[in-house]
């Protein structure tokens, strides 16, 4: 007869089961809610009750927002999301920020939509700006994409007053950028700051002297890849 696990043993074992599940942004909470309401209101209807669980399934993978641990060492700039540097270029950051046209280097990270969709600071400071420009919705992969894409942009310094720019662009199948900053905020290097729904973009744009520090074709991981370091 098999031995019953000991209450520590259980709580153990659910906590590294919990461990290995990431949570879910709350952005996804309707999503999930839906398709579950899909799929109660179907029960007696197999392929209906299939066909909602798996929709649950998909929407909380979707928008998980897995926890990452940036690195400790001043002066880097880390991906502000999940997927492949498609395009690094020297580029005049987004007008509606007010800023000089003066081109900088410019970092873009391509999501699919197997990709972790939530977005997270490249350094940790005050956030100064931000700005949402509508725009149109090609396939996120093509370099046309950050300038005529919808977007949204956030301006973060340092305390030292070094600034970078963080842009979300929208996609061939996203419709919706969510922002949860403002001006004034202040954000650690790392932390979650927006989602992009089903398919996006992310654009860096790194201060002049920064050291690059990956190459096109790479896959970057949201928080720990670091992207470049800032001039000294």
């Amino acid at each position: 007869m098999a031995r019953r696990p000991r209450t520590s043993e259980a709580s153990h074992l659910i906590d590294l089961i919990r461990s290995q599940i990431p949570p879910m942004h709350p952005a996804g909470v309707p999503f999930v809610g839906g398709a579950l309401g899909v799929a109660a209101l179907g029960y007696r209807r197999r392929w209906l009750w299939t066909a909602g669980l798996a929709a649950a399934a998909a929407n909380a993978a979707f928008f998980r927002a897995p926890k990452r641990v940036p690195p400790t060492r001043p002066g880097v700039v880390v991906a502000p999301a999940d997927g492949e540097i498609c395009l690094i270029e020297m580029a005049s950051p987004p007008p509606e920020l007010g800023l000089s046209d003066e081109p900088r280097l410019r970092v873009s990270i391509f999501l699919s939509v197997l990709d972790a969709h939530v977005q997270r600071a490249p350094i940790g400071g005050e956030i100064l700006t931000t700005a949402h420009k509508r725009g149109q919705f090609l396939s996120a992969d093509l370099p046309e994409a950050s300038d005529a894409n919808e977007r949204n942009s956030i301006v973060i310094r340092t305390p030292d007053g070094t600034e970078v720019i963080a842009t979300q662009i929208a996609g061939l199948i996203a419709r919706r950028i969510v922002c949860d900053v403002r001006p004034g905020d202040t954000v650690g290097i790392g932390d979650t700051y927006g989602l992009i729904r089903f398919g996006s973009r992310l654009d860096t744009y790194l201060p002049a002297g920064s050291q690059l520090a990956v190459a096109i074709g790479q896959r970057a991981v949201g928080a720990e890849t670091v992207l470049a370091e800032l001039p000294s």
